[in-house]
């Protein structure tokens, strides 16, 4: 026999969800999926969420923010792969636009040529053709610009060349 999962009540929900804020940063949309998890009315989730926000537990901007540089400096994306999970956490257009021109442009560049420099030595390719179409991939895979992409792998390539006439 299973048992039913308790309801929490709005105070309860208020008090877990503020000590869970208070370890780490969370957004609005977090917040209101856990209440639904929990079985919390509509008007008692925007309450909730209110006082959170009132309260400085939760803030969506200084959310955005401090996802979007860590998922650039220790995960690598580029701006567009943190503004599609910007997106999928339901924060705005406009804190998203904000948080994401913010960042320097050099902050995507210094971590998107590591990222192409590892990855040419990782893959098998034919000609240089097929190696820069896989590294492109890769690349935008990652949620960077295509301009940031041939502005790099011109970098590298141009490097390569000199390590070769080196010789």
């Amino acid at each position: 026999m299973m048992k039913g999962k308790k309801e929490i009540t709005e105070k309860e929900a208020l008090n877990k969800l503020a000590a869970l804020c208070s370890r780490a940063e969370h957004c609005s949309f977090e917040m209101r999926r856990k209440m639904t998890l929990w079985g919390l009315a509509e008007d008692a989730q925007n309450r909730v969420v209110d006082a959170l926000t009132e309260g400085r537990y939760i803030d969506d901007e200084r959310y955005a923010r401090a996802f979007a540089n860590d998922k650039v400096r220790y995960d690598k994306w580029g701006r567009h792969k943190v503004d599609q999970a910007l997106y999928m956490k339901h924060i705005s257009e406009d804190i998203r636009r904000r948080v994401i021109d913010e960042i320097e442009e050099t902050s995507f560049t210094d971590s998107l040529r590591p990222l192409l420099k590892a990855k040419m030595k990782s893959v098998k390719a034919k000609s240089d053709y097929e190696l820069s179409c896989k590294l492109i991939r890769y690349a935008l895979g990652r949620g960077y610009d295509m301009e940031e992409i041939r502005n790099c792998l011109g970098e590298l390539y141009r490097e390569e060349e000199v390590a070769e006439d080196d010789f």
